[in-house]
């Protein structure tokens, strides 16, 4: 019985030849995907950066306007603002905007943040707006991981007393209405009220307003004066 022999088998693919071709034709496609997608992404770019913005300016805004009445300034707040490098007395560690509010060219208040390291539960970011004769407009928490239901009152936004919210105890309060010694709770011969069971909280706020008035009390001349858009510098010893 003969064998019959199997014929070759044919080489699959496109031959030698055509690869480059083909490389070069994904390479062309790949680029042209790549540029295409660039542009798009550019345009919503360019399309949502004006909202984002604007949406953003108006946010800071609204969280000013919530220790600083708009009736106690006529300036472009925003934009009369200088930087603010980590400052001790702030407990700030990272840069952050000081805003100066003007009346009629006339300085009116400076709008600021500052840190509480030692709430019970971490950090608790502040807000405060101190006016030209050292007292403050009002102070507010921006951010903090206080006991909910307990610890959280500081925050206005959680404390159950609508009409009178703790943090309203600071409205009008200077380094001299109460003096300094008795910027506390009144559980450590203080003025401020805490509640009951949540006392490390409110001593914590106290104490960075406090730390963060004087600070502002002790500056303000620099502060008015240095030129919008520049970086404050504390002076060296």
């Amino acid at each position: 019985m003969s064998e019959t022999a199997a014929p070759a088998a044919t080489p699959s693919g496109p031959p030698p030849a055509a690869a480059p071709r083909i490389a070069l034709r994904t390479a062309a496609i790949m680029l042209a995907f790549t540029l295409v997608f660039t542009s798009l992404m550019a345009g919503v770019y360019q399309f949502t950066q004006p909202i984002l913005l604007a949406s953003a300016a108006d946010a800071k805004r609204r969280l000013i306007n919530e220790v600083l009445p708009p009736e106690d300034y006529d300036n472009n707040l925003l934009a009369d603002a200088l930087e603010l490098p980590p400052i001790v007395e702030l407990g700030t560690t990272e840069v952050t905007r000081l805003y100066r509010a003007r009346k009629h060219g006339e300085p009116a208040a400076l709008v600021f943040e500052a840190v509480a390291p030692d709430g019970y539960s971490g950090r608790v970011g502040l807000i405060l707006a101190v006016r030209t004769d050292g007292r403050l407009a009002a102070v507010r928490v921006t951010q903090h991981k206080e006991t909910p239901g307990l610890g959280d009152y500081i925050d206005p936004k959680k404390d159950k007393n609508k009409a009178r919210p703790w943090i309203t105890q600071f409205d009008g309060r200077s380094l001299i209405d109460p003096p300094a010694a008795r910027w506390r709770v009144k559980k450590d011969g203080g003025v401020f009220e805490q509640r009951a069971g949540a006392t490390i909280s409110a001593r914590a706020v106290i104490h960075a307003t406090a730390r963060a008035l004087a600070w502002a009390t002790a500056n303000a001349e620099r502060l008015y004066t240095l030129p919008a858009g520049s970086t404050y510098q504390e002076k060296g010893p």
